[in-house]
């Protein structure tokens, strides 16, 4: 690979980042603190990118230079890739082969009052399954729909530490008023009550609390698809 190439790829890698890092794009690869990260590393790229091809250009007009192969060029080809194809967050496929990242909580804030009390995935599924502090209370979550292989629906968050590599499962299982339809990947935002009810995850032995949903609708994809719950 020359040197020209090498700057392209780095070039248009710098590029992607500070794309990514620009917009909601990064929020596919890494959780929101990073942002700073991924523009300081888009910029580095760049930056050594145009050296690159500065000394390059300095060594060729000192020395003279030989043609390299054009099949180098083939490796922009991943990178460009990056740039105009967003990877799809993970959903449904990753949540049933994976076991729930459910642990007890270390400490959780009071409710507010007033109902219906909006939660996270990984707060109602903390407080259903190692509290009492649910009873009574009318709750709303959001997440996207997976369904076993019984066909038993699960509301989902992916919850991460750091990026997507590491992203794990918060499951709710759903009982009560659902609807009629279930897509897996769909993203409901549920309005229900704590039910006393608890499954263990066949992939990891988890624990899965459950929520009798009184109601529930469509709505669109969040700018965020992974829970950041437990880093707050």
């Amino acid at each position: 690979m020359n040197r020209q190439a090498q700057a392209a790829v780095m070039f248009l890698l710098g590029g992607a980042l500070l794309h990514a890092g620009t917009t909601d794009l990064y929020l596919r690869y890494v959780k929101t603190g990073l942002r700073p990260l991924v523009l300081a590393a888009g910029v580095v790229l760049v930056v050594a990118a145009l050296a690159t091809v500065w000394y390059e250009r300095k060594r060729v007009v000192a020395h003279g230079g030989h043609p390299e192969p054009r099949v180098a060029w083939l490796l922009v080809l991943p990178v460009l890739a990056l740039i105009l194809i967003a990877p799809p967050a993970l959903g449904s496929y990753s949540a049933v082969r994976t076991g729930t990242a459910l642990q007890p909580p270390y400490g959780l804030d009071p409710l507010p009052s007033s109902d219906p009390v909006r939660l996270s995935v990984v707060d109602y599924a903390s407080r259903a399954a190692y509290t009492h502090s649910l009873r009574g209370r009318t709750v709303r979550v959001t997440g996207f729909l997976a369904l076993d292989a019984h066909g038993t629906p699960y509301l989902v968050r992916m919850a991460l530490n750091c990026c997507a590599a590491d992203a794990q499962p918060v499951k709710i299982g759903l009982t009560g008023q659902l609807p009629p339809v279930l897509r897996p990947d769909a993203w409901l935002e549920v309005t229900g009550v704590y039910a006393p009810r608890v499954t263990r995850d066949p992939v990891n032995n988890g624990v899965i609390p459950y929520l009798r949903v009184t109601s529930a609708r469509p709505v669109a994809t969040p700018a965020d698809p992974y829970d950041e719950t437990w880093n707050k």
